[in-house]
């Protein structure tokens, strides 16, 4: 059986924000691919996940307002959250499924740090930078997942910490 663990409750996301150790500490992905390295039978999903849009342009990226970088995030993030839920609930029960559980939870962890940060901007609705892609792997995911939270999502860290204390 997989453990997940529960990010502190009352940790705000300027805290997140702020605290780059907790931001580490919280990606869980390398221990989920541990976990799946023991699951034996698991090869393939039995349904396609959509994977998160991580590749960018730099120049683009940076062009882009804070706002509009955490609408590009949390698009992805949300996107992953409701391809996960639709394969953990399809799926049989198992190793598989937990994982999924646990992946679903980590994703939306994030989603609503994200969601809930201050940022001063115009509201649109969260765009995609990218087609997505879908894969019947779950080590992709994985990977894929991990590559958002230490790329885009560092990067938005990475300009938001002016406000730090």
């Amino acid at each position: 059986m997989v453990a997940s663990e529960v990010w502190n409750a009352e940790t705000r996301p300027i805290d997140f924000v702020c605290d780059r150790e907790s931001r580490r500490d919280m990606n869980t992905v390398a221990e989920m691919e541990a976990a799946l390295a023991d699951c034996d039978a698991l090869k393939t999903l039995p349904f396609p996940i959509q994977l998160p849009c991580i590749k960018v342009h730099k120049a683009s990226w940076e062009r882009k307002s804070a706002h509009e970088k955490k609408g590009d995030i949390a698009a992805s993030l949300g996107a992953l959250s409701r391809s996960v839920l639709v394969v953990k609930t399809l799926s049989q029960p198992g190793c598989a499924a937990i994982l999924l559980e646990r992946l679903e939870h980590t994703v939306n962890n994030y989603l609503l740090i994200i969601t809930h940060l201050d940022i001063r901007g115009s509201v649109e609705s969260p765009l995609f930078s990218c087609t997505p892609q879908s894969t019947h792997s779950l080590s992709t995911v994985l990977w894929t997942f991990s590559r958002l939270i230490t790329g885009k999502l560092e990067w938005l860290m990475t300009d938001l910490t002016h406000g730090c204390p």
